[in-house]
């Protein structure tokens, strides 16, 4: 049984320990965060797509241990690492956790272990940036470990497409190291994709996320001019989705959140900008989603007239539908604003509960108004009386 070790164990190293422990592996769950661990020895999942039931059962067969740190006693032969590459106060990439986990990587490294980085960089980062610190840590050469490059594709909530069923990019340092990447995935991963290189790896996972990203911002500048004139957004959409071919729908909101949407095109910009290039439209695709919580102000106002003292209430707080998620919510901005308005903000979201040190605020009458930021299916908007709404995916 081979041992692996999971640093990172968020919304994609949990799913991905499980998965590896399932399928036979010896599995070491690594995650700085003791609230995490703790909840986990004792079977406790707090990702809404694993189960309790599933925590209990790798523990009671041993194929899953969790800690802080990683164990020198306990050393595996494979080493992925799954942490956080958000970005600065100053929007610039944040390598920190990632540097922080390869040099913990790096200090337990054998001859003949394999590294996965599954956390999103830009692109040249494995070579430029983790390779040298696996040496300078592990104190041995790059020609007696392997290095390679599989950047997590996780959605969640998505019922359709789960860790075993979405392709999966794979690149390698080496032709080796891919042999040995493959070898490893194949174990619980039905499609792999085999990369030329690192750097076409990293690359392309910045594009699929800044895809997203531009078309998101342009259905919700989109939207603004259908508000203008008076037509339905989402009508527009649906006529256009008849075409079979060369159109796919995206959809108005508050603007884009998560792990990767608003986070993953700044990286592409950020390592575009030091080869001289200025990739014009990510940046105003940037300023498009960043502007919005400013224009359903505006409908506010347009709605009830001043905001100063008026009683506001903001369905959903999670990044999108039918989560706890609330990673890079574009929701917080919304209501940044509208208390900078002057407005008494209160906000209702059954499954996040708590957010900001707040708790979320019942369904009910005595509002001046409700925004729905986030539609989850529960919500019954009965409740809210002749409270008027906004809703913030339509655009009228």
């Amino acid at each position: 049984m081979k041992k692996v070790t999971v640093v990172g164990l968020g919304y994609v190293g949990l799913p991905t320990a499980i998965s590896a422990a399932q399928s036979g592996y010896k599995v070491f769950g690594i995650d700085i965060d003791h609230n995490k661990i703790n909840n986990l020895k004792m079977g406790i999942s707090y990702l809404e797509n694993i189960s309790h039931s599933t925590i209990k059962d790798v523990l009671a067969k041993n194929t899953l241990e969790v800690a802080n740190k990683i164990s020198a006693s306990k050393s595996s032969e494979i080493y992925l690492i799954c942490v956080p590459t958000p970005l600065s106060m100053n929007r610039k990439p944040d390598l920190s956790f990632l540097q922080n986990a390869t040099m913990e990587v790096g200090k337990n490294l054998k001859h003949g272990d394999l590294v996965i980085v599954e956390s999103t960089v830009e692109p040249g980062t494995i070579r430029n940036t983790v390779l040298p610190l696996l040496e300078k840590y592990s104190k041995l050469d790059q020609e007696n470990f392997y290095l390679a490059f599989s950047p997590e594709r996780i959605d969640p909530g998505n019922e359709s497409w789960q860790l075993e069923n979405v392709p999966k990019l794979v690149s390698g340092i080496d032709n080796k190291s891919l042999e040995k990447t493959l070898d490893f995935y194949r174990k619980f991963i039905n499609n792999l994709v085999v990369v030329a290189s690192l750097e076409i790896a990293e690359t392309a996972k910045l594009l699929e996320n800044s895809f997203r990203l531009l078309n998101i911002s342009f259905i919700n500048e989109l939207s603004i001019y259908c508000n203008k004139i008076g037509i339905e957004i989402n009508d527009v959409i649906s006529a256009a989705s008849t075409k079979p071919y060369g159109f796919m729908p995206f959809y108005p909101s508050v603007g884009v959140g998560g792990h990767c949407i608003p986070v993953d095109p700044i990286y592409l910009v950020n390592a575009a900008n030091k080869v001289g290039i200025n990739l014009k439209m990510l940046g105003i695709a940037d300023e498009i989603n960043r502007s919005l919580p400013e224009y359903f102000i505006g409908r506010a106002y347009e709605r009830i007239g001043n905001l100063k003292d008026k009683k506001i209430l903001v369905l959903g707080v999670s990044y999108k539908p039918n989560i706890s998620d609330i990673r890079e919510s574009a929701v917080d901005g919304l209501i940044t604003a509208l208390k900078r308005e002057g407005a008494k903000v209160f906000w209702h979201d059954d499954l996040v509960k708590v957010w900001n040190g707040e708790r979320s605020t019942p369904l009910g009458s005595g509002f001046d108004l409700a925004i729905i930021a986030t539609p989850h299916s529960y919500l019954d908007l009965k409740k809210l009386g002749k409270t008027p709404i906004l809703n913030s995916r339509k655009s009228i």
